[in-house]
């Protein structure tokens, strides 16, 4: 079935022309369901690039030839707007990227277990690194209400500035499903992450008004669940946008995310300018002011401790990787 690429987010700036383009919906095993003006294709990526740094994801604007003795062929990645990367849970010293092309990032929580500051810090830098918008959404509000307001005040102490709704994904009428529709416009991309059981495949039926993902069950002793999407997958709603479900993050390791840690920590950033020394590691310097903060009872000290541990990490990845190239 012929598709409409200005749909899946089309423009000029992709390309000047759509003959031969399309977008990557799926990657399976080497091999890609991509989106082209004719419809859904199949295709394979060549093996120099399925094995190179710039392997295909979703999300990704490609060029598509025809090989007679292999079927569609991948020729050329077209340059990414942008893309939400981790550290890759094999090789530390190595990228991964989860998504590319962009424009809203979903935070996903359930709120059938705690929130660990640590953990949403390490996400929102994720997002943030994007340079994407960022919402977090609290799922499974039907269940634990009483612990919502306790989430709230932890986002809130943590990211004062950024959006947070509380979504009931199993009512059609719920407010803050409404208001997330209303963000996904023709040709919007948002992608969705969080922790396995976190409800993200639930939303996501939820926005697209059928029950096109598998949920799963939720282990009532650790509140973990089981992996139920496999692949990363971007599916067309129904009144516009685009929604990319992606699997559970077990591991969150940030990837080249200096920028958007300095936003997450803005309040030690904006302390930090009041240390006596310009490059303060605020651990035993003389006037340093974020330590004074903290023995005043003004800055909770694990909050320093996982700011210093995430720049370490980020410090390693550099002493690893020097000579690391930007896709």
């Amino acid at each position: 079935m012929p598709a409409n690429l200005f749909d899946y987010g089309f423009n000029e700036s992709i390309c000047s022309s759509k003959e031969g383009i399309g977008r990557i919906i799926r990657v399976d095993r080497g091999e890609c369901d991509v989106i082209s003006e004719k419809g859904k294709v199949r295709a394979v990526s060549d093996s120099n690039r399925s094995q190179g740094e710039l392997a295909p994801v979703t999300g990704d604007w490609v060029k598509l030839v025809k090989i007679s003795s292999i079927g569609t062929v991948i020729a050329e990645i077209l340059p990414r707007k942008n893309k939400l990367s981790r550290r890759n849970p094999s090789d530390e010293g190595a990228e991964q990227v989860l998504v590319s092309n962009l424009d809203l990032v979903i935070i996903v929580h359930g709120i059938d277990r705690p929130l660990p500051p640590g953990r949403i810090e390490r996400l929102l830098t994720l997002a943030w690194s994007s340079e994407s918008e960022v919402i977090v959404v609290l799922t499974k509000v039907e269940e634990r209400d009483k612990l919502l307001e306790e989430t709230l005040q932890t986002i809130k102490a943590i990211a004062p500035g950024v959006e947070t709704l509380a979504v009931n994904s199993a009512d059609t009428s719920d407010l803050g499903l409404e208001k997330i529709k209303g963000m996904l416009k023709r040709g919007y991309t948002a992608v969705l992450i969080g922790e396995s059981g976190a409800g993200k495949s639930s939303l996501v039926n939820a926005l697209v008004g059928g029950e096109i993902l598998e949920t799963g069950e939720v282990r009532s002793g650790d509140k973990r669940g089981r992996h139920t999407t496999v692949t990363r997958e971007m599916l067309l709603c129904p009144d516009g946008g685009l929604l990319v479900d992606t699997p559970g993050l077990r591991s969150v390791g940030i990837w080249d995310a200096q920028e958007s840690l300095e936003k997450v920590f803005a309040d030690l950033e904006e302390r930090s300018k009041y240390c006596r020394f310009s490059d303060c590691a605020h651990e035993s310097e003389p006037d340093c002011a974020v330590i004074e903060d903290v023995l005043q009872g003004v800055l909770e000290e694990r909050r320093l401790l996982r700011y210093q541990f995430l720049l370490k990490e980020l410090s390693d990845q550099k002493a690893k990787i020097p000579n690391r190239r930007n896709k």
